[in-house]
């Protein structure tokens, strides 16, 4: 379970992340990291999942194989960044193993692209 200071809630916030962000996407997902300079609070992390990938089962599924995927990876996110998973209609076939390893692949993309500096 993601805990509640690493959690994005806000629409403002999600907003940032897809504005000012950076991207990388895959079959399944993409993912938005907006780095602010000061960098003073916790990283947080929200998922978009809309109703184009399934109905209510299937999008909760989905968000739930995502947020187990993301707590696992969280020291991979700089401090202070807002990062916004959003899933893409392939992804309710896809198992967790195969959704892990699309963020692992967005995740190495952009830390190569140096936008998870710390």
């Amino acid at each position: 379970m993601l805990p509640r200071e690493h959690r994005l809630r806000l629409g403002n916030e999600f907003t940032l992340a897809f504005r000012r962000g950076r991207r990388c996407g895959s079959r399944r997902l993409v993912v938005h990291v907006y780095t602010p300079d000061d960098g003073t609070h916790a990283s947080r992390v929200g998922f978009v999942v809309s109703k184009a990938v399934g109905n209510a089962v299937v999008r909760n599924r989905v968000k739930r194989r995502l947020r187990a995927a993301v707590s696992s990876r969280m020291g991979e996110v700089p401090e202070g960044a807002l990062m916004v998973v959003r899933a893409l209609p392939a992804s309710a076939r896809a198992d967790f193993r195969e959704l892990s390893a699309d963020l692992d692949s967005c995740l190495a993309k952009l830390g190569r692209a140096g936008w998870l500096r710390r």
